[in-house]
């Protein structure tokens, strides 16, 4: 029970902190090419993780752990990152965040595929339920007003979902943090160099909010946030603890209206308790 409460207040700070990733990404996408943005952020945490495996002398994934650090790669390094990127020069940080209500059901079907969860019928009501409230609430807030946007970010969730559930399978032997860490690290290389390749030719037109968007997107985003995340979804069970992701959008449209003045309604908020709502009945029944 210990581990399990542990689990949830873990995987609570990481949703926290990825509340604050497509907000950010707005910003930064704004000044800074989206492609560059992706490969960049990656390359900051990639180097980070470098140093933290090698400060720990953490031990070498095995030859089969390569495959999963690939996937997690794909999915949260690249494939998240880069296709939300994209999507935001499309549609506003507020209607982007309400897609990532349909997170948990992906990362929860993900889980029963690759992590062998297997929850009761309940569970899957109150995860569908959820998911219902905030595509309806998106429904209900324009759902079609860019459809390469919206196209993108459902891409998005479906590689962020695999993502999170290969990782956290892969993190029950080989440790949370060191999960992200590894991958980073696979991906470095090829992140460094992409890198290079699409740097600006002059940073002098971009401003303080860019940096520190593109600062808070490469440490907490990329790194930090998945050091509470994984070890959060390994203690309390990938599909329990990911139905915390229905209460990221809310987070995420509070510092929407905060830092970019995006309007919050009282529908989100009403929405709000619906989410939570389920989050309770799924958390009781995922088991």
């Amino acid at each position: 029970m210990e581990r399990t409460a542990s689990g949830w207040i873990n995987g609570l700070v990481g949703v926290v902190i990825f509340s604050g990733s497509l907000p950010a990404t707005r910003v930064a996408v704004m000044q800074f090419d989206p492609v560059f943005l992706t490969v960049a952020r990656a390359a900051i945490a990639g180097i980070l993780a470098a140093f933290l495996l090698l400060a720990f002398k953490e031990k070498r994934p095995t030859r089969r752990d390569i495959t999963s650090l690939m996937v997690v790669a794909l999915g949260v390094v690249v494939g998240f990152p880069l296709l939300t990127a994209l999507a935001l020069r499309h549609v506003t940080s507020a209607h982007s965040i309400v897609f990532i209500g349909l997170l948990p059901l992906a990362t929860a079907i993900f889980g029963g595929v690759r992590g062998g969860e297997r929850p009761k019928p309940a569970f899957w009501l109150f995860s569908v339920l959820g998911s219902a409230v905030v595509a309806g609430f998106a429904l209900s807030q324009g759902f079609a007003a860019s459809p390469i946007g919206d196209a993108l970010m459902l891409a998005a969730i479906i590689t962020c979902g695999l993502g999170y559930a290969e990782g956290a399978t892969l993190s029950r032997t080989l440790g949370g943090w060191q999960v992200i860490s590894w991958a980073l690290v696979l991906s470095l290389p090829l992140m460094i160099a992409l890198t290079i390749v699409h740097v600006p030719p002059t940073f002098s037109s971009i401003e303080v909010p860019a940096w520190i968007s593109l600062a808070y997107v490469s440490l907490f985003s990329m790194l930090i946030g998945f050091v509470f995340w994984y070890r959060g979804l390994a203690q309390g069970g990938i599909a329990a603890v990911g139905q915390l992701q229905l209460l990221q959008p809310f987070f995420g449209l509070a510092l929407a209206a905060t830092l970019l003045d995006e309007s919050v309604t009282w529908g989100m908020l009403a929405v709000t308790v619906a989410v939570i709502l389920c989050v309770i009945g799924a958390r009781k029944f995922a088991r």
